[in-house]
């Protein structure tokens, strides 16, 4: 019963490690986030634009040295994993400078792996049981981050049929008003074309 207990908790605190982050980029700003990792650490980042303009952002990322070890313009979705080539700290950054005055809200999440030394260790102590826990932290991760990916997915797409609706609706009711206006015109031009005038 313990053992279960232990199971569980290992796989609850898993899955808290694997929680994307949802933050708003203003326009003409840049948010940034910091990791400090040992080298060989295998480290990835994931994200979307969730709200906002074209849904589109710039991204970097820096390593402890200052040199940027990715850079992409104007993306709405990515995914880029590495190994850390220095122990230090590394940046992830979001920039919204291109944009005039719309603010941007991203959703991203930064997975960082155990250090060599760390897995090292653990794999002189390392049962299979505890092998088993940690593929299942890992599963568990993946499909959490998926369900976060698809509930931005379906968020996006809901605003964009929401958009499209609005539009069709005002472009609906501009042709009603066009339609009636020449009606009415065209009644007023006909009617005052079979007027008999009078000569006085």
């Amino acid at each position: 019963m313990y053992l279960f207990g232990f199971l569980i908790s290992l796989v609850c605190l898993g899955i808290n490690q694997s929680l994307a982050y949802f933050i708003t980029v203003d326009a003409h700003a840049e948010e940034c986030f910091f990791d400090k990792v040992e080298a060989g650490t295998k480290m990835g980042l994931t994200f979307e634009i969730a709200e906002g303009g074209f849904l589109d952002i710039d991204v970097r990322i820096i390593d402890p040295n200052g040199q940027n070890l990715y850079q992409g313009e104007r993306e709405t979705a990515g995914k880029y994993t590495f190994a850390a080539h220095t122990s230090g700290i590394y940046t992830y950054c979001f920039s919204n400078k291109m944009s005039t005055m719309t603010p941007k809200v991203v959703m991203f999440n930064m997975a960082v792996g155990e250090s060599p030394k760390a897995e090292q260790q653990e794999g002189e102590n390392a049962n299979k049981l505890e092998e088993m826990i940690r593929e299942l932290t890992n599963s568990l991760s993946g499909v959490k981050q998926e369900q976060e990916y698809m509930q931005v997915r379906d968020r996006i797409h809901r605003s964009i049929n929401e958009s499209t609706n609005s539009r069709v609706v005002m472009w609906s009711f501009f042709e009603a008003v066009i339609l009636v206006a020449m009606t009415v015109g065209q009644v007023y031009y006909l009617k005052r074309f079979f007027e008999v005038r009078r000569v006085v």
